[in-house]
């Protein structure tokens, strides 16, 4: 190596040195699919952009609500002057924003200043000595009904909704034009037609017919039969093929002769044979 090259190289390795490394930066954006290293200085920010609102109120009844019950106000004894104290501050600020919006608050607050007012008159008395009514009492009556209508609505609105909760599934059903019947045997309509007549046979009624009898009558058939007999046995007065309905009317047809003295029954001992005779007999 010459003498001019060795002092080519001694003059560039200063200047190697004094190069400074490049390090990697990370993009805050991409713009057009292009990397922003840097925010452009004319990026211009709107004032509103970064303010937050906490409440959303849906009208006056509703922000004079919020007011009551956050502050544990009683709202059938309302402080007026608080209350529209802290009112007029919200109003306010929406009047810088939002003058539409604010001319409904506006006429809130005018009627809140009247009822202020009024409260400080002397009340009037009506002319049969009675009290005039409370200011307060038409805006407390429209509050009460506005929260109740509020948690009406606040209620309904965790009931599960459609496309909110839940969806409805859909099924589709294909279907060939051609209808498709099932194969059916001689042998099960044989079997269902059986079924058919045993569930019939156990939903059969019975139905009880009523005999009317004449205790009367068999009396006299009694009386007949023990007509030209001395003694005639108990259990020949009755006829177990007539049916148990007949062996009741007998019995009580005895009972009612013995009572009226026509008949005798008697017993000769314990277990002996009953036998039956005409009152009027001679023994």
């Amino acid at each position: 190596m010459t003498s001019e090259a060795l002092a080519a190289d001694d003059a560039a390795a200063p200047a190697a040195l004094a190069m400074p490394e490049v390090v990697d930066q990370v993009a805050l954006a991409r713009l057009y699919g292009e990397p922003l290293f840097a925010l452009p200085s004319d990026l211009y920010i709107p004032p509103d952009a970064l303010e937050v609102f906490l409440e959303a109120f849906e009208g006056p009844l509703d922000l004079l609500l919020y007011l009551i019950r956050r502050q544990n106000f009683n709202i059938l004894d309302i402080p007026m002057a608080a209350l529209t104290r802290q009112y007029l501050r919200y109003v306010d600020e929406i009047r810088s924003r939002n003058l539409e919006l604010a001319a409904e608050y506006l006429l809130m607050a005018a009627m809140l200043i009247e009822i202020k007012s009024r409260m400080l008159l002397p009340p009037k008395k009506s002319a049969e000595g009675e009290e005039a009514e409370d200011p307060r009492a038409e805006l407390v009556r429209r509050l009460l009904e506005y929260e109740q209508m509020k948690l009406a609505a606040q209620r309904l609105g965790t009931l599960p909704q459609f496309g909110r909760d839940f969806l409805r599934a859909q099924v589709h059903i294909e279907q060939s034009l051609r209808p498709r019947f099932p194969d059916v045997h001689v042998a099960d309509l044989r079997e269902a037609w059986r079924d058919i007549l045993r569930r019939a046979r156990l939903v059969q009624h019975h139905k009880i017919t009523r005999e009317e009898l004449s205790v009367r009558e068999y009396m006299s058939q009694v009386l007949k039969a023990l007509q030209g007999r001395r003694f005639v046995g108990f259990e020949d007065l009755f006829d177990p093929a007539k049916g148990t309905t007949v062996l009741v009317v007998t019995f009580i047809a005895l009972l009612e002769l013995a009572k009226e003295t026509l008949i005798e029954i008697t017993q000769a001992e314990a277990f002996a044979p009953i036998y039956v005779r005409l009152a009027f007999t001679p023994a």
